[in-house]
């Protein structure tokens, strides 16, 4: 089974963006990612070709914590491998002080106060259009209006940032990445040892269960519901904490709209699985109800 399939602008790598791995293949080939831990993973067992670079970087911000993967030719050169890296740090950085919620400050809190509109900061009015985007795509069951205090992005914030992040490491030619951020992914290209990301998607509550293991060479995993919080997602109709699942992943081409499916799903339960069967590029991997 294959998923995102759709056509990639010339020269860029043709071969599928995801795709399903047996088992058994599995159990010979280590992982390079985990999800659906606790906190997510880098295994370190896959080194660098001779003729590669390999970076990996973690970073926290007040909100949350990144790993970010980077490998280049020997011919892009360390410096610039290191340019884009700072680069890619500066804007999750950037993204929690300047958009976070949470702080007084920040655009959103103060276009919640009436302060600014949307249009004053055209990042502020990408923000604003993708919820808008996703409110409509989920019938209502992602809304970013409908929380106490007004505008609040936080369901898809951490998706957006990440693919923030990865827009600069391609701006600067970085064209084999994985950023992670949680239960939460995106990767582009190939990893260190020359293959596609492997990605191992664990099961977010049931441990003793083999994951579902993904290649991947562009594509997002997104995921609400392991974190072991309780009641962060909203019935936006009812305005009360979302309880039919436990958690959601929904893999697809882009975080952002990787992470409000996912968000939306949660609240939604079993009736958001009808958003996967249009051919929207995008897929539920995991729904799983509460007992």
């Amino acid at each position: 089974m294959r998923t995102d399939q759709q056509r990639r602008p010339a020269g860029l790598d043709e071969q599928p963006r995801t795709r399903w791995v047996d088992q058994a293949a599995f159990a010979l080939r280590r992982p390079d990612l985990r999800l659906g831990t606790r906190s997510h993973r880098v295994d370190s067992g896959a080194d660098a070709t001779g003729d590669r670079i390999a970076v990996q970087h973690r970073v926290r911000t007040r909100t949350a914590e990144y790993s970010l993967l980077l490998n280049a030719p020997e011919h892009v050169g360390r410096r610039t491998v290191g340019d884009a890296l700072r680069d890619a740090v500066a804007e999750l950085r950037a993204v929690d002080l300047t958009y976070g919620p949470s702080r007084p400050d920040s655009l959103v809190s103060r276009l919640r106060r009436g302060e600014i509109s949307p249009e004053s900061y055209p990042p502020l009015a990408d923000l604003v259009d993708r919820c808008a985007a996703m409110r409509a795509a989920t019938d209502g069951w992602f809304d970013a209006w409908a929380v106490p205090g007004g505008f609040d992005p936080g369901g898809l914030l951490n998706g957006w940032a990440v693919e923030r992040a990865a827009a600069r490491l391609r701006a600067a030619g970085i064209t084999d990445y994985a950023v992670l951020s949680g239960a939460d992914l995106t990767v582009r290209g190939h990893a260190a040892h020359g293959g596609p990301w492997r990605v191992a998607v664990h099961h977010p509550t049931d441990g003793r269960r083999a994951p579902l293991v993904l290649e991947m060479t562009a594509g997002a995993v997104g995921t609400s519901g392991v974190s072991g919080r309780q009641g962060h997602v909203v019935d936006p109709h009812t305005g009360e904490p979302a309880q039919q699942l436990v958690a959601a992943t929904v893999v697809g081409p882009d975080l952002t709209v990787a992470d409000a499916y996912a968000t939306a799903l949660y609240a939604a339960g079993p009736t958001g699985l009808a958003w996967f069967r249009d051919g929207s590029g995008y897929q539920a991997l995991f729904a799983h109800r509460r007992r």
